[in-house]
């Protein structure tokens, strides 16, 4: 059954982010949806939807930005407890994020486990069929759900939608169920949904976009780089898009989560670079989107880092990346509906200019 939400209706505004180099365009004083405009890039080809533009978002409160302030140097030291305390904190802030002008269908599956199910976000006006972007969540390969929290991660969708881009949020099966490669098989059976129901819910199936952050980056990279899960013939993805992604398989003693990757991918590290995204990166790849936070688990920056540089290396031209000052590992994801709208604007605009 789709939910909907009443729509409202705004003064145009332009504003720049004050984190960031995007200037803001947003005009929903009436029905549909306005271009973005950026200091990059301004295009009429896929139209913006946002209400009153940052004005409708929430602010990230001052007390959170001095915890993140704190705990950022030494989120190392605790990773399991600072992620779960700013998922709690960004739930809060995201309770206040606008979800009008968004339908969504939620818990349809696409596979045989309970966990291949997925729900999907979509703008209330479509004037042309959107891109849709396949958001897959993190978790450590062990545990996580696509709906951590009420807001977290659906905060992603949410976002998207209000901006004209249909979205998915997919859920995946877990280690303790399926070992290595049977996650990334899943995002694959997922992709195909998307491909056959396009009709249905109206985006084009010529572009559509993998979004993972953690662990769901690892899943998602393996089907958007490594050849072997993509099928021989028909449509390549549009983009690749990653937020703070383990895009790299390790079990070095400075990995907190070692054991965790191990139970998914196997004890045997010789294998690690064969099943590592990063390592089948050529100049053929899709164009892709690659985000860090300041302050990440370990080794994830160094990883993100890594995958910016062999896309560089291999298509002779660095691809679009963007370093997010003060954030951490799970801020990166749950900023996308604030005020701090950096991200969210760099993300919408490679969905509407992929390269």
């Amino acid at each position: 059954m789709a939910t909907k939400m009443p729509s409202g209706l705004d003064q145009p505004t332009v504003t720049r982010d004050r984190h960031s180099q995007f200037w803001i365009r947003s005009n929903s004083g009436t029905p549909g949806r306005q271009p973005v405009q950026s200091k990059f890039l301004a295009t009429d080809e896929a139209p913006f939807h946002m209400k009153d533009g940052k004005a409708g978002l929430p602010e990230i409160p001052d007390d959170l930005r001095q915890l993140m302030a704190e705990i950022g140097p030494k989120w190392r030291d605790g990773v399991a407890r600072n992620v779960d305390l700013m998922v709690q904190r960004f739930s809060d802030v995201l309770k206040h994020s606008p979800r009008d002008g968004v339908t969504v269908h939620p818990g349809i599956s696409y596979g045989d486990h309970e966990r291949n199910a997925l729900d999907v976000f979509l703008p209330e006006k479509m004037t042309t069929p959107p891109p849709v972007v396949l958001f897959v969540h993190g978790g450590a390969f062990v545990s996580g759900h696509r709906n951590r929290t009420e807001q977290i991660y659906s905060n992603v969708l949410y976002y998207l939608a209000r901006n004209g881009v249909a979205g998915i949020n997919i859920g995946y099966r877990l280690a303790n169920d399926a070992v290595y490669p049977e996650a990334t098989n899943d995002i694959a059976a997922a992709v195909a949904w998307a491909r056959e129901h396009a009709a249905e819910f109206g985006w084009d199936p010529a572009r559509i976009f993998l979004m993972g952050h953690s662990a769901g980056a690892a899943h998602a990279g393996s089907y958007a780089y490594d050849p072997r899960f993509r099928p021989a013939s028909g449509a390549k993805l549009a983009g690749m898009i990653v937020v703070s992604g383990r895009v790299r398989v390790d079990n070095l003693p400075e990995n907190p989560n070692a054991r965790k990757v191990e139970i998914y991918y196997g004890p045997d590290s010789s294998k690690f670079d064969d099943y590592s995204p990063v390592a089948h990166i050529d100049r053929n790849s899709v164009p892709t989107f690659v985000a860090w936070a300041e302050f990440e688990n370990p080794l994830i920056d160094v990883y993100c880092a890594e995958l910016v540089y062999r896309l560089a290396f291999a298509k002779r031209k660095a691809p679009p990346s963007m370093w997010l000052a003060g954030h951490n590992h799970t801020s990166s994801i749950g900023q996308i509906g604030t005020s701090d709208d950096a991200l969210g604007q760099a993300i919408v605009d490679f969905v509407r200019n992929p390269r």
